[in-house]
């Protein structure tokens, strides 16, 4: 039995998802009717003094370790850990790790390559091949070597073929409003589709998202305020319009993603919106009305990538040889979609 193990590890959350070729399986690694591991963990690291790293507490007393999933951000947290000095990517790595080895029902410590799961990580689309080359040997460092490293949005698409394909060969503009930010690619896909899908230049903006929305409640809030009374929060009508306005001011970044690669709207067949900010109907509801084309969106659009990168891993698993490195294409194919963004 083949078996997807797709993992998204973004600023606030990580979502883990499975795929299996038969329903009513258990992971490999896992036994009889043992409780099944959460889907979604905050993403946070803390260590106990053995060294032993537990993903998504915040204890009340010690440290917890946030804000280290974005590899590009300036001053990425280090922690040191014993006489380790663990960067951002080894942080990352590290979750991926602890998560893959609560879902397989596998030891904490040691490689994770099992020959029956496939494994891949995902990541933003713009990092630079220094990062990804980062992050590869982060894995490697922690028994990860056979998982495979996937652009976000090409696991994206790869949901989108299975949920809605076949595909008709054409454009796919993918919108990712996290909780951090706002990512914007555009993808061939369908039969036919290249190797490397991306279409001019994957773009990332922290002006809008969960975290950026929340900001633009709080000034209007303070606003309205009276001098003696503050009110407990906005409406839902309110909330709702303030929502529609934040993801209108957003389709600046989608216009630049078009110029870039030299395409207009009309030549975009589908927007796909993923993310856990996507989650209230007026993301979806304005992008479709103000961009004019069909959008879709899943129940939980939190899952997406990693649901899609769930499905590769067991794609890949079931097209490579049992004696081979059945990682090797999807690895490969994030790195050539990294080297084309950087350039």
């Amino acid at each position: 039995m083949a078996f997807g193990v797709g993992l998204s590890i973004g600023t606030v959350n990580t979502v883990c998802s499975t795929a299996a070729d038969r329903s009513g399986k258990h992971p490999p690694g896992r036994r009889g009717a043992q409780a099944a591991p959460p889907t979604t963990w905050r993403t946070t690291l803390t260590f106990d003094s053995s060294g032993t790293a537990r993903v998504g507490r915040i204890p009340r007393h010690g440290r917890v370790i946030t804000e280290f999933a974005d590899l590009t951000q300036r001053g990425a947290p280090v922690a040191r850990v014993g006489h380790r000095a663990l960067s951002a990517a080894d942080l990352v790595a590290t979750v991926a790790h602890s998560v893959v080895a609560e879902v397989l029902g596998e030891p904490p410590a040691g490689p994770l390559d099992s020959g029956e799961a496939g494994i891949a990580v995902t990541h933003p689309a713009g990092y630079s091949a220094e990062l990804v080359g980062d992050l590869r040997a982060a894995l490697d460092s922690v028994g990860l070597a056979r998982a495979a490293l996937l652009a976000e949005p090409i696991a994206a698409a790869t949901w989108l073929a299975a949920e809605r394909g076949p595909l008709t060969p054409g454009l796919a503009l993918v919108y990712d409003l996290g909780g951090s930010g706002l990512d914007v690619t555009l993808l061939r896909v369908g039969m036919g589709a290249p190797s490397n899908p991306v279409v001019g230049l994957p773009l990332h903006s922290v002006e809008y998202g969960g975290r950026a929305f929340g900001d633009m409640v709080a000034r209007k809030l303070r606003r309205t305020a009276g001098a003696q009374v503050v009110p407990r929060g906005l409406s839902d009508a309110d909330s709702g319009e303030l929502r529609g306005e934040h993801i209108r001011r957003s389709l600046a970044l989608v216009y630049k993603c078009l110029r870039i690669a030299d395409v207009t709207m009309a030549d975009v067949d589908r927007i796909l919106v993923v993310g856990g900010a996507a989650r209230p109907p007026e993301v979806a509801q304005v992008l479709a009305k103000e961009l004019a084309r069909p959008v879709v969106v899943a129940a939980d659009p939190e899952r997406t990538i990693a649901d899609g990168a769930a499905l590769a891993a067991r794609q890949s698993l079931r097209e490579q040889d049992s004696g081979g490195h059945r990682h090797h294409s999807l690895t490969g194919l994030f790195r050539r979609v990294t080297r084309v963004a950087a350039l």
